[in-house]
């Protein structure tokens, strides 16, 4: 299966770059004027290596050192550069693309449910612009109800065909439409579904889950609230080391929290709330999921290596009714891992199908991935109860009129990742604004906690993550350079981090509880491109932006086990942006693809204390009428096994 589309702007690189910019003093061309007086001479130098030092692991240090001096080395390692890209293949292997879809060979299937209602009658499904400030009375759990959640997160969404080629389409975005995320349902009985307790694939392209054990009946009933359920995460890095190579950890790791947001959007539309288990430790997580131990290939190059398809543990997720009273969400966590030590002695079922039949190995992915495993939370006591505060109004309406009236369910269903954006469409402030209210992780005296729709999901206490904005073509609102401090305990930091000339402004008309500043005006375009690696896209939307997370003090503070989850966060910030702008009218991409250092240069970071983890754009898209769309099911009679 051929797919000529992709989602992160990363087209296939040559080892070397054949394109310079001109001048190095000469990247932004923009007028003198008493507002852009310094602007133009943000500049960066050929080699931009100003946090690009790696770190040399050494054997004598703790293991929590070593793993974060690996961390540093990985992430340094896999920067694009001026003067280079990451490592990766020199060219497609086709014959040896990965097949998207995992299936586990013999294991029983249960099919779950297709809406039988048109895509425009969503009568019962509420709007997308009240979804961040009430949720609907919660469903019980039931075949519909579990149906429902996967077909608006995870399922397809779409079958794309052009010429002889034909490939699907997912309601979670991903990196080059590869997507390494897969999900497991492990839950308690389910009328019409199983009988028994049980450990479940989900299937895709079947909209199907495929059961690979049952588990002890008393489980759920001693361990979790009542009318409750699992979702456990993976990534195969194979499907995206295919094509990006060494980065590509950190696009299964986007990926991941995209898939976060989707579920908890999805739960919140059935009035279920989801949070991140994240006290158990990977070998929890693996045995839970039926997953394998993973040893490390010896041989370089290209061979067969089958191991190398391997599913990672990345995190665990608890859904559960919202309202749910805090003293019923006190797990016993010492219990629930020991309990998980008798789950390799089930029967599973099915084997888990060949999805290429020769790889490469990137062995650094994998070295790192064993690295930022998190371990397994020590408690004084056994018990603890999960953070969630009571569901209230985010408070972050402020432009009811920026969206179109669609419903949730129209909203994740028909997003779609643009390609191209037409450097054109120009959206009004109060949209940008409105856009951003709902990046932040909660309003009101509390804005850096995670408390607002979907960044409740997440454990850590404060965001850790703030965008770095491009406006291009905000009406109202001059062009220049601006940043959303999600987090305003690290507004000091930003600021003695980033260059000295930044203005540091409230621009006109910005609501009171939205935290963002103005650092400089001008015309950003041509900047925006140059650092994205050159694609147009990042200077042909309303606006483009760099997600820049505090980064080694938080590896050092909450350990290197934090470092996907810094990815996690982009990725749930990122799918907001694509929901937000679809439910606007417009359209939004990924860009994977991005000079690292040369972003952190024009910021005047100097070193690893902030670092840009994921680039987006936001605009009016190019829809190519070349391609024709399929519905996603049945799909296409020929697709992919």
């Amino acid at each position: 299966m051929s797919n000529p589309r992709q989602r992160k702007g990363e087209a296939m690189m040559n080892p070397t770059i054949s394109w310079r910019f001109a001048s190095s003093t000469s990247l932004l061309s923009i007028p003198r004027t008493p507002k852009s007086a310094f602007i133009f001479a943000m500049t960066f130098s050929s080699s931009s290596s100003s946090s690009s030092s790696s770190s040399v692991e050494n054997p004598n240090k703790d293991d929590s050192s070593s793993s974060l001096e690996l961390v540093l080395k990985y992430h340094n390692q896999t920067k694009h550069s001026l003067n280079g890209y990451a490592r990766g293949p020199r060219g497609l292997d086709w014959a040896n693309q990965p097949n998207p879809f995992r299936r586990y060979l013999s294991a029983p299937l249960l099919p779950l449910q297709h809406p039988n209602h048109d895509i425009d009658d969503d009568s019962d499904s509420p709007l997308y612009s009240t979804l961040f400030d009430s949720l609907p009375p919660p469903k019980p759990i039931s075949l519909p109800t579990i149906s429902h959640l996967f077909y608006h997160s995870l399922a397809l969404s779409a079958w794309k065909t052009t010429g002889s080629s034909t490939w699907p389409l997912r309601v979670n975005p991903s990196s080059g439409n590869l997507h390494p995320t897969e999900a497991y349902l492990i839950a308690p009985p389910i009328p019409s579904l199983s009988q028994s307790a049980f450990v479940s694939h989900y299937a895709p392209k079947e909209h199907s889950l495929e059961v690979r054990a049952h588990i002890p009946s008393s489980f759920f009933p001693n361990f979790f609230p009542e009318n409750s359920f699992l979702i456990g995460i993976s990534s195969i890095f194979w499907r995206e080391a295919w094509k990006y190579g060494e980065r590509a950890f950190r696009y299964c790791n986007h990926d991941v929290g995209h898939a976060i947001a989707a579920l908890s959007i999805a739960a919140a539309d059935l009035g279920w709330d989801l949070k991140l288990l994240d006290a158990f430790g990977a070998d929890d997580l693996k045995r839970l999921m039926g997953l394998p131990e993973f040893q490390l290939p010896e041989g370089k190059g290209k061979a067969e290596l089958p191991e190398i398809e391997f599913e990672h543990p990345d995190c665990l997720l608890l859904v559960f009714p919202n309202g749910t009273s805090r003293e019923h969400l006190n797990l016993d966590y010492l219990a629930i891992s020991s309990a998980l030590r008798d789950f390799p002695s089930l029967e599973w079922t099915g084997n888990p199908n060949t999805l290429s039949k020769e790889h490469l190995c990137w062995d650094i992915i994998y070295r790192t991935a064993k690295a930022v495993e998190k371990p397994p939370l020590i408690y004084s006591t056994s018990s603890s109860s999960i953070d969630v505060a009571s569901f209230t109004s985010s408070r972050a309406l402020f432009s009811h009129s920026s969206y179109n009236k669609l419903t949730v369910r129209q909203v994740v269903r028909t997003r779609r990742s643009a390609v191209d954006m037409d450097a054109v469409t120009c959206i009004d402030m109060s949209s940008f604004y409105q856009m951003l209210m709902h990046c932040l992780p909660s309003t009101g005296e509390s804005q850096k906690e995670q408390l607002a729709l979907p960044f409740r999901a997440l454990p850590w206490d404060t965001a850790e993550v703030h965008l770095a904005l491009f406006v291009h073509r905000v009406s109202g609102l001059p062009k220049g350079l601006y940043l959303l401090v999600r987090n305003e305990d690290h507004l000091s930091d930003l600021k003695t981090a980033t260059r000295p000339e930044f203005e540091w402004t409230k621009p006109d008309g910005c609501p009171d509880n939205l935290p963002l500043y103005k650092l400089a005006e001008g015309d950003c375009q041509r900047l925006a491109k140059g650092l994205s690696c050159h694609q147009d896209i990042a200077g042909d939307g309303c606006f483009s932006l760099g997600m820049v997370a505090r980064f080694e003090p938080a590896l050092r503070e909450k350990g290197s086990w934090m470092y996907p989850r810094l990815f996690w966060e982009t990725g749930v910030v990122g799918q907001v942006l694509y929901l937000e702008a679809h439910a606007m009218g417009i359209s939004a991409t990924g860009i994977g693809c991005y000079f690292d250092d040369p972003v952190h240069e024009i910021l005047g970071i100097k070193d690893s204390s902030f670092q840009s983890l994921y680039h987006f754009t936001v605009g009016g898209p190019v829809v190519d009428k070349r391609i024709m769309t399929l519905p996603a099911y049945p799909g296409p009679s020929t697709t992919v096994a």
